[in-house]
């Protein structure tokens, strides 16, 4: 009965010569595998011992059994190896022995499980995952990886794809990390968000594998955190852990995780690193003075000019941070003492950090200017960086474009890029292009998503002047409209989730920081037209929150993820260095994303807004804080100046500050209406004339309107003339002015095509159709139909 099985449809496929042999590789194995004790074959197999050893090849001494039992006939040894082989996997495929799967993720017989457990055991489910696999564009490896492991899973635990529980995924998951760390390939875990999507998994399961990952979804205990370290001295260990347990409920995780680094790898595993055997925290003073020496460096490997790599200790810029965590460490179990003796006292020892150790103004100081320093650098850099990553990301745009209208080893060009489509041998969703000349290959869907995601951090960073942690928490309910009372005007605004400080705030959008969140919304909305929900991951807490209709998010693999703040770290440096830009030193003059808050700061309070008021866009709890962000005047200067304005308004009549009266009122309504001309507008301030003798070409207050560019080219041209006429008269102090005039109207021209060349028509309506949220003072907030 199941060699009538095994030879009846889906399992016959070839001729019939091929299906003989597989008939006899079958009674081969069955007839060896007939001698191991059990009442199933799959207890003979068992009992066999081939599952123990998943590595061990058990084929040369079933071959060496069935030639000493004579029943092989004319087959030689190499030839009974390979029936055996073929048998048992007749089989598997026939679900008659299910291998266990460490056996199969372990053993070196491989089974071409993918090919034949689709076609024989579940069609439709697997047809089903082949076409969730191409709506999620998945490249032909990454499907084929599924398959693969889907077949692993069903070979070894039977039933149908719908049958597939998390545990199985779970178990084939940690198999594989265990071949991974042994040196072996990783196929990626792609099948297991198809499995997700198809809804075949229960409502609470993951979405995604990286919430199972222990190194994402995971806090450590304080033990934990504790032991990584490998302390030799118990009852410091335990201490350490109690000290740690104490502070816990104030800290986020990463605080605990950084606090615990500090104290016990710094610290005490430095000690008994050098000093074998010490068991107190009393320290002699050699011992500390040899430990504060330590912590003052670090060692850092460097690459030589030569390419080589070379061991060398360099400055710890938080070397005081360290001390005054030691510091606080000893002052905290002398204050305990006094509270719990019992439990602390025994621990009350001096402390081996003087207050003179932790002096924080020279490194305060040297901070300030190093950091005033980058900004500095960096600040006349910015204009350029935004023209670089834009340009990148038209031409990333366009490549990809023109790439996808051509066929397979066609040629195509944009620009001065001329490129060769690449012939795949299998279908993919990304395009790729190779150089004509040399032969390198490029992946062009991925230039064009690092390009516009490059493009997107600078602009919402330069912007606003939030942290990086806010950029990627931004979401689709960060978009919000404020409805003006007495106008009912519409005021887009950016709501700023808390983060460092928990403090929460809204940024006014302006028309280009629009046009860019507009953009980003275009590119990550679905077929349905909503932003897709992602799970983001929190890195101060190392857990996963609930899932976001995050903005700055991109496909991995089968499933949408939030970009880390990580990798736009690096793309903004890799954008940067691109453009080959050195610093005083000679070196790449790189951009971090807190590079843009700085530069926010500076030009804010360049440009003249109140310190108290950028303190509130920042996000900063204290204004020392935020005076320390900008680069170009002292502090002192501010203070003074704030000062002198507190003394003066103290001194002057109390009248001033009265309610104005309906004329005041109307002639202050008026200054705006005089500020208008031609051109545009002037920015002047009320109470103040026009102290350029209405020059106004010239007037960098001169607000100009972009529908006016006409007849700004009008009277550039017109200057153009006047200064040729000029020259033939031999008016020369007549050209100089003309010239500085004409230098102004082309400054304007420049800046009006700028800004026409930099806004993006993607087909999109305005902010308020993109925005989820519109608050009233009247109604309160109203979610958007489509957010």
């Amino acid at each position: 009965m199941l060699l009538a099985r095994l030879a009846a449809p889906p399992l016959t496929i070839g001729t019939p010569a091929n299906q003989r042999r597989r008939r006899r590789a079958v009674v081969l194995f069955l007839d060896w595998l007939e001698q191991q004790p059990g009442e199933t074959w799959q207890e003979r197999w068992q009992s066999s011992g081939i599952a123990d050893d998943p590595r061990a090849d058990w084929r040369p001494a079933a071959a060496q059994w069935l030639q000493d039992s004579g029943r092989t006939g004319t087959i030689g040894h190499e030839g009974l190896v390979t029936a055996v082989t073929s048998g048992l996997g007749q089989l598997i495929y026939a679900d008659i022995l299910r291998p266990p799967m460490a056996w199969l993720v372990t053993s070196p017989i491989r089974f071409p499980l993918g090919r034949e457990i689709p076609r024989l055991r579940d069609p439709r489910g697997f047809a089903a995952l082949a076409e969730q696999a191409t709506a999620a564009g998945l490249s032909f490896d990454q499907r084929r990886h599924a398959v693969e492991q889907v077949s692993v899973i069903l070979t070894a635990k039977g039933g149908t794809v719908a049958d597939i529980t998390v545990g199985d995924c779970l178990e084939l998951i940690e198999l594989r990390d265990r071949r991974k760390a042994e040196g072996a390939g990783h196929p990626g875990w792609g099948f297991y968000q198809l499995l997700h999507v198809i809804g075949h998994f229960p409502p609470d399961a993951p979405t995604t594998l990286r919430m199972l990952d222990r190194r994402f979804g995971h806090q450590l205990s304080v033990e934990e955190l504790v032991d990584q370290y490998a302390l030799a001295c118990r009852p410091v260990r335990d201490l350490l852990v109690a000290y740690l347990a104490e502070h816990r409920p104030r800290l986020d995780y990463a605080s605990l995780k950084q606090l615990a680094y500090h104290l016990v790898k710094l610290f005490w595993k430095d000690l008994e690193n050098h000093h074998p055997g010490i068991d107190s925290l009393r320290l002699p003073p050699d011992i500390a003075t040899a430990w504060k020496s330590r912590t003052a460096v670090k060692s850092v490997t460097v690459r030589t000019a030569d390419g080589r790599r070379v061991e060398t200790t360099e400055p710890r810029t938080d070397a005081a941070t360290l001390l005054t965590t030691v510091r606080a460490f000893y002052l905290d179990l002398s204050h305990w003492a006094s509270e719990e003796p019992e439990r602390w006292a025994a621990w009350a020892v001096p402390c081996p950090v003087r207050r003179t150790d932790i002096g924080t103004t020279k490194d305060t100081a040297r901070r300030k200017s190093r950091m005033d320093q980058r900004t500095r650098e960096r600040l006349p850099h910015l204009p350029a960086l935004r023209r670089h990553v834009d340009d990148a990301r038209v031409q990333a745009t366009a490549l990809l474009k023109a790439a996808d209208r051509t066929p397979p080893g066609e040629t195509f060009s944009h620009g001065a890029t001329s490129l060769r489509r690449t012939r795949m041998a299998t279908g993919s969703s990304r395009i790729w292009a190779e150089d004509p000349t040399t032969g390198t290959r490029r992946d062009l869907t991925r230039e064009d998503d690092t390009a516009f995601w490059t493009w997107a951090a600078v602009e919402v960073l330069q912007a606003t002047g939030i942290r990086i942690e806010e950029l990627t928490e931004l979401s689709h309910h960060s978009l919000v409209q404020y409805r003006l009372p007495s106008t009912g005007e519409l005021v887009p605004l950016l709501h700023i989730t808390p983060s460092k400080n928990d403090l929460e705030r809204l940024l006014v959008i302006s028309p280009e920081l629009a046009d860019v969140l507009a953009a980003i919304i275009h590119r990550v909305r679905d077929a349905t037209g909503a932003v897709p929900l992602v799970v983001p991951y929190d890195v101060h807490e190392h857990e996963f929150t609930p899932a976001m209709p995050v903005l700055f998010q991109h496909r991995h693999g089968a499933d949408a993820r939030p970009l880390s703040a990580t990798t736009l770290r690096r793309w903004i440096t890799d954008a940067a260095n691109s453009m080959g830009l050195t610093d005083a030193s000679g070196s790449l003059l790189d951009f971090k994303p807190h590079d843009f808050r700085r530069i926010f700061a500076t030009e804010a309070i360049m440009n003249g807004m109140p310190p108290h008021i950028c303190q509130l866009i920042m996000g900063h709890a204290n204004i020392n804080t935020t005076m320390g962000y900008k680069a170009v005047y002292p502090e002192e200067a501010i203070t003074g100046h704030r000062a002198y304005l507190a003394r003066r308004r103290d001194l002057r009549p109390s009248t001033e500050y009265r309610s104005p009266t309906d004329k005041e009122w109307e002639e202050f309504l008026g200054h705006f209406e005089h500020r208008k001309v031609s051109l545009g507008s002037c920015g002047r301030a009320y109470g103040t004339g026009c102290i350029h003798e209405h020059a106004c070409i010239r007037c960098p207050l001169l607000r100009t309107d972009p529908a006016q560019l006409p007849r700004l080219l009008e009277i550039r041209d017109n200057l153009i003339a006047r200064i040729d006429e000029a020259r033939e008269h031999g008016w020369l102090g007549e050209v100089d002015g003309l010239n500085v005039s004409v230098s102004a109207a082309n400054n304007k021209i420049a800046q009006l095509e700028e800004s026409a060349r930099r806004t993006t028509d993607l087909g999109m309506p305005r902010f308020h159709d993109i925005a989820p949220h519109t608050i009233s003072p009247t109604t309160g907030p109203h979610l958007s139909p489509d957010a």
